[in-house]
């Protein structure tokens, strides 16, 4: 067990700047107020867990011979990855890669197993049960673009992730999304930040309304951060076998009762789906 590893959800005490502002700057989506009676909140990662792979790496894929130069893979820094993606997409612009063939390249991700029978069953519920939020490391052009493609867009009322724009000359250009003293989540986000900042704004807006249960989906390390964020009687939602599984797993045997959430690995969207169907049963 790595040191430390349970203290990754250390929140800044004066963070930059709060996660709706983030919104306001970093997305087009949610114009209109939210809507305050949703009865469960459900947060959703992108990457290995909406789409079956790292976006990020699917743009290896348009570099010319479809591989990167030594040179450039060189300049990676450990939790500076964010600042790799820069360079990388500097590169493709470069090359004469074109904003159709990024966007091309996204929209043929391929879908994690039942995710898109999860999004449907999502879509088909009453207004009022789910409130759904992407929060990922990955970048609004590749979220929008892959979402709106396979037409679930819609369903998203909020999507927190590292801002992205295609400028005059067609580079896309990727900033963080935001600073914090998280030691064990990468320099440009964490996640448990995003969540417990926006949970508690959301309540604000609800008059001091809770939601029934605050869900969360994931795979990652970076996803396990936010899932130490949730009470007894929330839900998290690890990708069997990959590292916010382990994470958890470990955290249980090391420190049994630590981790508060009902724990329900998924290997396919459906298993969320069983435990949706559940939870709507109840009163």
């Amino acid at each position: 067990m790595r040191d430390s590893v349970f203290n990754c959800c250390v929140s800044p005490p004066h963070p930059p700047r709060g996660v709706e502002e983030h919104h306001q700057q970093h997305s087009s989506r949610a114009q209109a107020p939210p809507p305050n009676d949703r009865r469960f909140l459900i947060f959703f990662d992108f990457d290995e867990t909406l789409v079956d792979e790292c976006s990020d790496d699917s743009m290896v894929t348009v570099a010319p011979g479809g591989v990167l130069p030594g040179w450039l893979k060189d300049t990676y820094r450990s939790g500076r990855y964010n600042e790799y993606m820069q360079c990388v997409l500097a590169y493709l612009s470069e090359q004469g890669i074109t904003p159709a063939a990024i966007r091309g390249t996204v929209e043929k991700l391929p879908p994690c197993p039942g995710i898109p029978t999860l999004m449907h069953f999502l879509l088909s519920q009453p207004s009022r049960d789910f409130e759904v939020v992407c929060v990922s490391d990955a970048n609004t052009v590749f979220i929008e673009t892959w979402l709106k493609h396979l037409g679930f867009l819609p369903l998203f009322l909020r999507i927190f992730t590292n801002p992205a724009h295609f400028d005059d000359n067609g580079q896309l250009q990727l900033r963080p999304f935001h600073s914090h003293e998280c030691l064990r989540c990468p320099a440009n986000m964490c996640k448990a930040v995003v969540v417990r900042q926006y949970v508690a704004q959301r309540v604000r807006e609800r008059s001091g309304r809770p939601y029934q249960k605050v869900l969360y989906v994931g795979d990652g390390a970076n996803d396990f951060c936010p899932s130490l964020t949730l009470s007894p009687g929330d839900i998290a939602f690890p990708r069997r076998d990959f590292p916010m599984h382990k994470l958890i797993q470990e955290m249980e045997e090391a420190k049994p009762g630590e981790f508060k959430a009902s724990v329900v690995p998924w290997n396919s969207g459906e298993d969320v789906i069983n435990t949706l169907r559940k939870i709507l049963e109840r009163p």
